[in-house]
């Protein structure tokens, strides 16, 4: 893969990009497929082909279908043949819809399906790579929620713990907001990034600002500028701030960063070598496609950004084969306790909140519930889901760029995610998957 040119000299480019996007579209910190993309066909698009695709034999491949639910049996019946996740996957790069699109899906521990479609880079065309790595956006979110779950099942904190006994006067009614609260999306916390300082269609975000970092305790005073949504328990409204407070909880326990703390609890322990929280670094190790923001004049690679924008929740860099190994073993019982694992699963009672846990997202499929996360930082969509007993395991990233047809664009990462999963078409029951992430 050739050099980011940005990545070597961020500041000649500058002029030039400022002048390039004066009409450009910004794709928000939790965006799965860009609702606000603007109409227009991509014509300089290489056309996209199925670049390495991955079909691993399993045991139980051939013959009698395994033992285990319906779905499980179905998932048995379609391994050795993924052709129609193939052409499922290739269905968001080849209308245009995203330069690139990433998947994999685990069974039973072992990767059995992982497939890449369009290209790494427009200026080259080289193709996409399966095993690259992408940001993670929202999902890292469920990182986040795992660890601060483990130091409540050290007894270092309880669900119910007031805010204002961990950060005294951190954030407006710290009294009586919980942990719990911070988790699930009910404390009412104003989100920072409805912030002008996070116009990701602002010139100069696209040119500069993006390069700008950010301690967590920044973050939280921007979002006090302005008013709580609700009052703490008393409705549900995504809210990334909620997640800055939960990575500066796991600072003030741990006496570690937050970036540390996960790295230490997960990353190293399931040895995922692909993933990293990396604080401010700018740039993506290793092979990874390019994001890119959609200018008056064309494309702006937005590949090179500073994570710090996102913190704690959002600036993981990940895989589909890391990705899936996560859910498997988190899903699986190998990382919490059973009483913290039930906890992730325990949805609000409010609004969109009811399929929202803590850090874990449901979404009903045609071959049952699966839990997740859904994420999106500027060039980057990615879902992250699994079976209940995590013995089944998908993830996706897709470099959204720009969209003639969202519906459209919805109802093709529908059938990724569905074909994957369920080897069947996306029906009315499978919802808007641009919901997972408010």
């Amino acid at each position: 893969m050739t050099a980011d040119p940005t990545a070597t000299a961020p500041g000649r480019r500058r002029k030039a990009l400022r002048a390039a996007v004066a009409a450009a579209v910004g794709v928000g910190l939790l965006t799965v497929l860009a609702p606000a993309a603007v109409a227009g066909p991509v014509d300089f698009l290489p056309t996209p082909g199925c670049h390495g695709a991955v079909h691993l034999a399993v045991p139980g491949a051939e013959g009698t279908p395994t033992e285990g639910t319906t779905a499980e049996r179905a998932a048995a019946e379609r391994r050795g043949d993924w052709t129609a996740a193939d052409a499922a996957l290739a269905g968001m790069t080849g209308p245009g819809y995203s330069t690139s699109a990433l998947a994999a899906v685990r069974e039973r521990g072992r990767l059995v399906w992982r497939n890449a479609t369009g290209v790494a880079e427009l200026a080259t065309g080289e193709p996409a790579d399966p095993e690259g790595a992408f940001r993670i956006g929202s999902a890292t979110k469920t990182f986040v929620a795992t660890t601060l779950l483990q130091l409540v099942g050290e007894h270092r904190l309880d669900l119910d713990d007031r805010l204002e006994c961990l950060l005294p006067g951190i954030v407006p009614n710290s009294t009586a907001i919980t942990v719990r609260q911070l988790l699930d999306h009910t404390s009412g916390v104003a989100d920072y990034t409805q912030d002008p300082a996070f116009r990701f269609d602002d010139p100069d975000w696209l040119s500069d600002r993006r390069y700008t970092s950010y301690r967590l305790r920044d973050l939280v005073d921007l979002a006090n500028r302005y008013p709580p949504a609700f009052a703490p328990g008393r409705d549900w409204q995504y809210s990334n701030t909620n997640y800055i407070l939960v990575g500066m909880i796991i600072e003030k326990l741990t006496g570690h960063s937050w970036n540390d703390e996960v790295t230490r609890r997960i990353i190293r322990p399931l040895g995922l070598v692909d993933t990293w929280m990396p604080g401010d670094l700018p740039f993506i190790p290793g092979p990874h496609a390019h994001g890119y923001v959609k200018a008056a004049t064309g494309p702006v690679d937005v590949t090179v950004l500073n994570p710090s924008m996102a913190g704690s929740a959002g600036g993981g860099i990940s895989t589909t084969a890391d990705l899936t190994a996560f859910l498997d073993a988190l899903l699986g019982g190998r990382l919490l306790r059973p009483a913290e694992l039930a906890a992730m699963k325990e949805t609000t009672a409010h609004g969109e909140g009811r399929t929202y846990g803590l850090g874990l997202q449901r979404l009903d499929t045609p071959c049952g519930p699966f839990w997740g996360h859904a994420g999106g930082i500027p060039g980057y969509s990615t879902m992250m889901l699994a079976s209940p007993d995590g013995r089944r395991a998908f993830a996706a990233n897709t470099t959204v760029y720009d969209i003639p047809d969202p519906d459209a664009a919805n109802a093709a990462w529908h059938r990724v995610t569905t074909t994957a999963l369920c080897g069947a078409q996306p029906t009315a029951a499978v919802p808007d998957l641009a919901r997972m992430a408010p």
